[in-house]
């Protein structure tokens, strides 16, 4: 069994995490539909969804911070549309589409990160329940 302090911890980290993966994706995805220019082929409609993702993101943080319930939830979600979104992207690369290589490495990383988050917050609640 877990400690409560040990606990709330990780349920802080989580939310950090979020939080900051964000920030992190709205401020990318803003400089770029502001004009900046990432380097490579950019795939508007993926910029679109990334960018408002972030504030998903933001929420799903707060969310998790308030409380590991309703943050299952909110990571679940993100986790399955990233997940839904990189098997999308990853057929319009094949069929030679313009998605850059670079974004199929973003949204894999976008999509690993929830998942990782979504299992954290699973195991959050178990050990609550079990405490």
């Amino acid at each position: 069994m877990m400690a409560p302090h040990a606990i709330r911890i990780v349920q802080i980290l989580a939310a950090a995490v979020a939080v900051l993966f964000g920030f992190v994706t709205l401020f990318a995805g803003g400089r770029v539909l502001l004009g900046s220019d990432p380097g490579y082929e950019v795939f508007r409609p993926l910029l679109l969804y990334n960018t408002a993702m972030g504030a998903a993101y933001l929420a799903a943080g707060v969310i998790v911070w308030h409380s590991v319930n309703a943050g299952r939830y909110a990571a679940g979600a993100i986790f399955l549309l990233n997940l839904l979104v990189l098997v999308g992207i990853l057929v319009v690369y094949r069929s030679d589409g313009a998605v850059a290589v670079d974004s199929l490495r973003a949204m894999t990383l976008r999509t690993v990160v929830w998942l990782v988050l979504f299992l954290a917050v699973s195991w959050l609640v178990r050990a609550r329940k079990a405490a």
